[in-house]
């Protein structure tokens, strides 16, 4: 009875050993494979990543908010953008063909320096009128701070204003000129609301291509206008030497004819020519400001009629 006692005491002993060097065995063995972990979740951008993560999004603690470029002072003596053709040194206007509309007007409350670029060289004025009437030109860019405009008294340039000395407007409406087919269309709110053949320039005389804007309304100084009031724009004639010397200095108008012989041709001297009714109904309805742009030609021809 003791003996077996003790062989099942012996017996018992043996297995606790045998269970503890197994449980021993398993510990060193897990210690050396590799463990499987589950994958750390994605790094995001706009929350710090998950702690599980072995990557973390880099912290750039240098950035700061960019700051507006400063206006230089105006020297003394800089001119005042007039009716006649303005300074030279202003950069071109790269989209000068894109048809799609220009929605807000600036319009100056003083006098203010008008710039080559953000914080660059101030070359004019812009003053609040040119010859009496009020100047709203388009917004075509905003930069940190800065705006740049349609430039008045010159072709496919802008002017560079900083901040103060403006307010701004909505501009509903667009012209559009197409000077393959002769044709003037009308857009509100980016909506073709009517379209009229026209007449335009003679070879050597072509009206110039690019944006441009309706910068004022005028009395028609001969009866061979109508009778109807013309709207000078900002564009000028691309070559002013071409033009006869009583034009010299005139700009680009839109205004009706005393017959409507030769609307669909190229006669004038870069002016565009539309029916009376046409023009009565353009100067009834579209205000001064409103971008104008000319083209080739639009890739769907809205419906024309006189």
């Amino acid at each position: 009875m003791l003996f077996d006692r003790f062989k099942s005491r012996w017996a018992l002993g043996w297995l606790a050993a045998a269970v503890c060097v197994s449980v021993l065995l398993a510990i060193v063995l897990l210690d050396r494979l590799p463990m499987k972990r589950e994958p750390a979740a994605p790094a995001v951008h706009l929350a710090p990543p998950d702690s599980a993560s072995t990557e973390r999004a880099p912290i750039d603690s240098t950035r700061s908010p960019e700051s507006v470029p400063s206006a230089a002072p105006a020297p003394d003596g800089l001119p005042v953008v007039d009716y006649d053709p303005a300074p030279a040194g202003f950069p071109p206007d790269r989209d000068t063909l894109d048809t799609t509309p220009l929605t807000e007007g600036l319009s100056p409350t003083r006098n203010i320096p008008a710039y080559d670029a953000p914080g660059g060289r101030p070359l004019a004025y812009l003053a609040p009128t040119i010859n009496g009437v009020e100047l709203i030109t388009p917004v075509v860019e905003r930069r940190v701070g800065w705006v740049a405009v349609l430039l008045p008294s010159a072709n496919r340039r802008l002017a560079w204003l900083p901040p103060g000395g403006w307010t701004t407007m909505p501009l509903r409406d667009q012209l559009v000129v197409e000077r393959r087919p002769h044709r003037l269309t009308w857009f509100r709110d980016g909506r073709a609301m009517h379209s009229w053949e026209v007449s335009l320039g003679m070879p050597g005389q072509a009206t110039p291509l690019g944006r441009t804007f309706i910068l004022g309304r005028t009395p028609p100084p001969e009866a061979v206008y109508g009778g109807v009031d013309i709207y000078a724009f900002g564009a000028v004639p691309d070559d002013p030497s071409a033009v006869p010397a009583s034009l010299r200095g005139a700009h680009i108008g839109l205004h009706s004819w005393h017959n409507d012989d030769t609307l669909g041709e190229d006669v004038t001297n870069g002016c565009i020519r539309l029916t009376r009714s046409a023009q009565q109904q353009i100067l009834d309805e579209v205000p001064p400001g409103t971008s104008v742009v000319v083209v080739d030609a639009l890739p769907t021809p809205p419906a024309t009629s006189r």
